[in-house]
């Protein structure tokens, strides 16, 4: 049998409510969208007959869960783990050394298991009309230019969001305001990226809309494209000397943070530079 990596237990055993939290995040992320998409775009919805317009009814999916993205980022339970909800955001601080090893096996497998559970609960509640066409759990599916287009289009949204985050939590005056631009960032890719790939920007949300539909055509797309398109943000901000002080999207000073962290140094040295 292998080996657990060294300190899988320790960090286990510390940092089990972080993980808990991830999970809780996405699977919450995950039944928003899947209630969203179903009352909007079921057949016959009264939402389809006011507003006829897929473009429009795609916009207000947008909206949703940008303002759901939002409020996870910013809740206690945001502001505690980090509100990565996301492999490739974990991948990605870990590559920038502020995620032990341990700590992004944990947060990962958490993800994956707490979007799994939040579709497969809707999909219990609403039965076939959720996991069938035209909803099919809220699969991300590539779009009429195909599985390369839509790669591309998945690794540039990546990059585009990773090196948002990673400028704005380079300052603790810019960090208030990370989850505000991903939240954007998440309405404005929903609205007008989506056609091409189904914008999953997250691995874990497209294998938790997967498993209960039993859609994986292009599968490979979502697994890759966003660890691919947040490594080379990373890398950028490397070689830009960017700095990466903390893991966290927003550093809540009441909460505990497990990364390796120097936020409270960097926000003192500001508030110095300040006076």
């Amino acid at each position: 049998m292998a080996r657990a990596p060294f300190g899988a237990a320790s960090a286990l055993r510390r940092h089990w409510p972080e993980y808990l939290i991830e999970a809780g995040g996405l699977g919450v992320f995950m039944i928003v969208a899947g209630v969203s998409v179903f009352v909007i775009e079921r057949p016959g919805s009264l939402i389809q007959q006011i507003v006829p317009s897929p473009d429009l009814r795609r916009a207000l999916i947008g909206v949703t869960m940008g303002i759901t993205a939002v409020s996870l980022i910013y809740s206690p339970w945001g502001m505690r783990s980090g509100a990565h909800l996301n492999p490739a955001v974990t991948l990605t601080f870990w590559r920038l050394g502020k995620v032990a090893p341990a700590d992004a096996i944990f947060y990962a497998a958490a993800q994956f298991a707490g979007g799994i559970a939040g579709t497969v609960l809707v999909s219990a509640i609403l039965g076939d009309r959720f996991t069938m066409a035209p909803i099919y759990a809220v699969a991300t599916l590539p779009g009429q230019p195909g599985e390369w287009a839509a790669f591309a289009a998945e690794v540039a949204i990546a990059f585009i969001m990773m090196t948002v985050i990673l400028a704005t939590n380079s300052s603790a005056r810019l960090m208030r305001w990370t989850g505000v631009c991903a939240g954007i960032l998440v309405a404005l890719y929903i609205t007008i990226e989506a056609p091409i790939s189904g914008m999953s920007l997250n691995p874990a949300r497209s294998i938790a809309s997967a498993v209960p539909s039993g859609v994986w055509r292009g599968i490979w797309i979502y697994l890759l494209a966003a660890p691919v398109g947040m490594l080379l943000a990373a890398e950028l901000h490397v070689a830009l000397g960017g700095r990466t002080p903390c893991a966290k999207l927003h550093h809540g000073a009441r909460h505990r943070c497990i990364f390796h962290c120097n936020y409270a140094e960097m926000a003192a040295t500001e508030a110095g530079h300040e006076r």
